[in-house]
Parts: C-alpha cells; sequence; structure tokens
C-alpha cells in the first residue's frame, strides 16, 4: 500500500487506470498558495485550460498515516480542504426590478437582467434578496450591474456599476399590494420580508401546489408547475383538497391533456392518498417546517388530530422542534381555513396518521434520550440508532437537560464537552453495548 497520495496516483497511472493528470505535489502552504492562484487566473482569464468547469482547488494531506491520526468530523475529513475561487462576475444591464410570490406569501424583488453568461450558463433573472437589500445598494430599473453566482449556483447582484449617472430611473419603491390578488402586503415588525396574507391569492396557490406536489411531499407525477397553472386557470383548484375532487373527464377537457395523460393522472393523485403522514406534514406548507421537522413532529404525535390538538409546549418538546417551529405549527394550525383544509384532506382519504414507530413501543429503554457522536469502532450510526430504538429510546441530534445518554466516539466534537458540562452520562462503544445488550 502506498504512503502517499503522490504514491497512489502515481501507481494507479502506471497502472493505466485513468487519473486527473493536473494534481501537484507541494512542499510549504507558500507554494499551495501560489498554485491556487495560478489556476484562479486561469479561470478568470477564460483560457480553455480544462475540458471541465472549476469552483476551485481541493489541497489534501500527502502522508496517509497522518490523514488517519487526523480523522473526519461526520461531515468531512480533516485532512482536506476546498479552496474556492472568488466567484466569477460579469456586467450586464438591469432592464426592470419585478416581484415573485412565493407559497408562503413571502414578496421578493427580483431583477429582470438582459441575458449574460456566467460560470457556464445563461443568466436572464437574478435575486434581490430584499427590499432592504435593494435599497442598501441603490439598485433601479436600467441600471448597468455586476451579477455573479453565489456559491456558483445562484445568481445576484453585487452592485451598480455607476450610482453617480445622472440619467438614472426613480428609486424603486415596494409595492404596497401583491401584485397578483391586490391583497395589501404586511412585513412583521423583526422581518425583512412582506407578505401576501390572502389565503386565496393565486400566486401563494401556485406555489403552494407546486410544493404539495413535489416528489418529497405528496409526490403526484405530472402535476407540475404548468399542468398546475392550468388548472387554476381553469378554476377547477382553488385548494389542495380540489386536487382530490378532479375527475378524469374533467381533465380532458383541459388543454394539452388527452384521455391516456388524463387517467394517469388520476392514477396518481389517487396513489398520493397513502403517502407518509410526514409528507402530509411537509406538504402542507408549514412554515420553517423542513422534511426532518414534518417527520419528527408525525412521529412524535402519530395522528393528525393530536397534532392538532397538541400545545405550543407539547410542539416543543419533540425532538429537532425549536420555539420558532412549534410557533409557527401552532400558528398554522390554529387558522379556521387550515383547519377546514385538512378536513377535506382526511374526507379525501388521505392517510392521516403514522405508524408505531420502534422508538414509541415500551422497551428497556422507554423514556431514555441519547445523543450519538462521533465515530464508533465497530458500530455505525444507523445500527446504534436502531438498537437504541428498537428497545424503545430516543435519539436526538443535540444535547440538552433532557438527554440521559451521550454514546461517544471519536472525534466527538463539541457535543461530549457539552455532555460533560451537564453531567450527562457519557459512553463509549463497550458502555453502549452492555446498556443495550449487543
Amino acid at each position: 500500500m502506498p504512503g502517499t497520495h503522490r504514491e497512489l496516483l502515481e501507481t494507479l497511472d502506471r497502472w493505466g487506470l485513468p487519473i486527473e493528470p493536473h494534481w501537484k505535489a507541494l512542499d510549504g502552504i507558500d507554494k499551495v498558495a501560489a498554485y491556487c492562484a495560478e489556476w484562479g487566473e486561469k479561470r478568470s482569464s477564460g483560457a480553455r485550460a480544462l475540458a471541465f468547469d472549476t469552483d476551485g482547488v481541493v489541497i489534501k494531506l500527502d502522508d496517509i498515516a497522518l490523514r488517519g491520526r487526523l480523522g473526519t468530523t461526520s461531515k468531512f475529513p480533516r485532512w482536506a480542504i476546498a479552496y474556492k475561487f472568488p466567484p466569477e462576475q460579469a456586467e450586464t444591464t438591469l432592464t426592470k426590478i419585478d416581484i415573485n410570490v412565493g407559497r408562503t406569501g413571502a414578496v421578493t424583488p427580483f431583477a429582470v437582467l438582459e441575458p449574460v453568461f456566467i460560470a457556464g450558463t445563461t443568466v436572464s433573472m437574478a435575486t434581490l434578496h430584499n427590499a432592504n437589500e435593494v435599497a442598501r445598494k441603490d439598485i433601479r430599473d436600467g441600471d448597468r450591474v455586476i451579477v455573479e453566482k453565489a456559491g456558483d449556483i445562484i445568481p445576484q447582484v453585487v452592485r451598480v456599476v455607476d450610482l453617480e449617472r445622472t440619467d438614472r430611473a426613480e428609486r424603486w419603491q415596494m409595492p404596497t399590494h401583491c401584485p397578483r390578488c391586490q391583497s395589501e402586503l404586511v412585513r412583521g415588525d423583526e422581518e425583512a420580508v412582506w407578505r401576501c396574507e390572502n389565503t386565496s391569492c393565486p400566486a401563494k396557490l401556485q406555489r403552494g401546489l407546486e410544493h404539495f406536489a413535489a416528489r418529497h411531499a405528496m409526490n403526484i407525477e405530472g402535476l407540475g408547475e404548468s399542468r398546475i397553472a392550468q388548472l387554476i386557470a381553469e378554476k377547477l383548484v382553488a385548494s389542495y383538497a380540489d386536487v382530490y375532487k378532479l375527475t378524469q373527464e374533467q381533465l380532458e377537457r383541459v388543454d394539452r391533456m388527452a384521455e391516456k395523460s388524463a387517467a394517469n393522472l388520476i392514477a396518481q393523485i389517487e396513489r398520493s392518498k397513502t403517502r407518509d403522514f410526514w409528507r402530509l406534514v411537509y406538504g402542507l406548507g408549514i412554515r420553517h417546517v423542513g422534511e426532518r421537522g414534518a417527520q419528527a413532529l408525525a412521529g412524535s404525535f402519530g395522528t393528525m388530530d393530536a397534532l392538532m390538538t397538541a400545545s405550543k409546549e407539547q410542539l416543543q418538546a419533540v425532538p429537532d422542534i425549536g420555539p420558532v417551529v412549534a410557533t409557527a405549527v401552532r400558528e398554522y394550525l390554529d387558522q379556521p381555513q387550515n383547519q377546514a383544509l385538512i378536513r377535506e384532506l382526511a374526507a379525501a382519504g388521505l392517510n392521516m396518521e403514522a405508524p408505531i414507530t420502534a422508538s414509541s413501543t415500551p422497551g428497556p429503554l422507554s423514556g431514555k434520550t441519547f445523543v450519538l457522536t462521533g465515530t464508533l469502532p465497530t458500530l455505525s450510526r444507523e445500527a446504534a440508532t436502531e438498537a437504541i430504538q428498537s428497545r424503545g429510546g430516543k435519539v436526538t441530534g443535540s444535547v440538552s437537560k433532557k438527554t440521559d445518554y451521550v454514546v461517544a466516539g471519536a472525534d466527538p466534537g463539541s457535543k461530549l464537552a457539552k455532555a460533560e458540562a451537564l453531567g450527562i452520562s457519557v459512553l463509549d462503544e463497550a458502555a453502549f453495548r452492555s446498556l443495550v445488550s449487543l
């Protein structure tokens, strides 16, 4: 076995296996910095040194034995790091500032641009984040602007090229009413985002249905953005529940929907009724509730009835659910129109219950909460979690006064220190195996 990474690459090359040929072994941080600068210049100059786009250089420790000593965290190795190049920028004209309405009613400005090529794609729109950012950067219609991709992914306007121009348009003002339904916009005292609170707003319905039908939610194949827009325009759906009232005959009358495609969509809608309960909780689009939060809520309360009657304190007692999420869930479930929607979905036959999970069944660890941190010598995190849940215990992601045990392996990080500070019992793998009788 080669003792260094360079020897490994050289060996693979001799064997005729393909390797990226531009790697280089370097001694000292100055040489590493120079190498990164060299490739950064090649990238920014437009020279086609490589057959593919790049966003940085990966720097690795050469000595494989030292890599073992450094180890890894739960997310990345400690013996490698990515040096990211500055984002590519381009100058173009911002033709106008437009408004988007999201599924939660958030009304946000975005820039419509003269198309410009940046980091491998042509960009014609860019985020402006919120009204405060537009004012801070003093962005106006018709400005020449510098645009970049944040993280080489999301286009954003960096700055205006010439703020001193005398022929610039008037300062942009956030509209006072929703551009789709004309309802008055509101903004919370501590928020930067303006919102449309009209539950019947067609823009909110459009984005909300896209989320509801998406793969990670109810997974209704064939109910995408354009199809949803058609159904709203034809006044066939005005809420999520209306999706389950659609008939094949109605769909066949929709433009570009033949008998077969209508039948397929009806079958997908019917199939979605059996999706896991947590997917429905996620699909409802409650603010701050992601997939993990939806799974935690469904697993802890088991039924929609139990979730709807849970107090804010009971919600916050669920692992991974903090005060912000608990407040958002309670506010959503307290609204009469949302209660009516859930009743309609239940009447349509959607799954409103979660199966009893192993962690909710009685066992020797019932009532005990565990946190796993670091890498155990022989047990994977999944195996340790299964061992706890199958015996009635719970596994959470953070240490608190409610934690009973922290199971710590190599490279435990800050969770171990917090457990020790709180006086929580810390188990190594041997002690853990003894506790759960593995």
